[in-house]
């Protein structure tokens, strides 16, 4: 599934061609997604010029005075900027139509995404109880620490909670602790605000960094431009399983922690 730095190179990728843009019209292949796609979409966005293209957790929002449209890529989904003459394809479910001559196409052959409407000054529930963004000012050790207390769950289920901080899915979640020092079956309540304070700078490099590099092509991530993300090759530990830690040489070893698989290097981690 596309994680925050998928979602936000798809932000940046799309963004330039949207904002300040009109949508003449929407073309709704399906009724549905992951859940129905509801009527607003269709009577309240078309005509309507996108002010911004803002992005909250793995949600993408595209405000308009009217409201918002509110996307989410599921596990398989990509937007990309095209003619809209072009044939749709098998999986190429809806377009925006921009007064610009082109059109906002989204593709997903699982149909795990979404398609849903916000009003005006009203925040969806989906969004209601989600923490802080991890690369915002309000994020930092700090909150980590405070978050955890008397929490036995395991740090790495901890980190990857929406309601502690967003974004930070299975894959960064790995490639932080690594970084971090930090072994991932830990009990969060018994991680020191110090080694919180390392965690939260290594969420905001690593996600940093995965961001400038496009993401992390596992599976069926590409960028709106039609390029896979080059994270991947740079991972230290996720899906590396049985090789050589990348900086002691022990072989790294992996566990499942809440149904998600865990890599760690078991002499760098404590």
């Amino acid at each position: 599934m596309p994680e925050l730095p998928e979602v936000e190179t798809t932000r940046r990728g799309i963004a330039p061609f949207v904002t300040g843009h009109v949508v003449e019209r929407v073309v709704l292949r399906r009724k549905d997604l992951r859940w129905p796609i509801p009527r607003a979409i269709s009577t309240q966005l078309p005509g309507q010029r996108v002010n911004a293209v803002a992005r909250r957790a793995k949600y993408l929002l595209l405000h308009t005075t009217a409201g918002s449209a509110l996307l989410h890529l599921g596990m398989s989904g990509s937007l990309r900027v095209v003619d809209p003459a072009l044939a749709p394809g098998q999986h190429d479910h809806y377009d925006f139509v921009l007064d610009s001559g082109r059109a906002l196409r989204f593709n997903d052959p699982r149909r795990f995404g979404c398609l849903l409407w916000q009003a005006p000054g009203e925040v969806h529930p989906l969004l209601q109880n989600l923490g802080p963004e991890p690369l915002n000012d309000d994020f930092d050790g700090d909150w980590l620490w405070h978050t955890s207390h008397g929490r036995s769950a395991s740090v790495k289920s901890f980190l990857m909670d929406q309601s502690i901080v967003v974004g930070v899915g299975n894959i960064y979640a790995s490639e932080v602790l690594f970084a971090a020092g930090v072994h991932p079956k830990r009990a969060a309540g018994a991680v020191s605000r110090t080694r919180y304070a390392r965690i939260a700078t290594e969420i905001r490099r690593i996600l940093d960094r995965a961001i400038s590099r496009g993401g992390t092509t596992l599976r069926d991530f590409i960028a709106p431009d039609g390029a896979p993300g080059y994270f991947e090759q740079e991972l230290m530990v996720y899906d590396r399983s049985s090789q050589p830690c990348r900086i002691c040489g022990t072989s790294i070893r992996s566990v499942v922690i809440g149904q998600r698989m865990a890599y760690w290097c078991p002499r760098c981690q404590h």
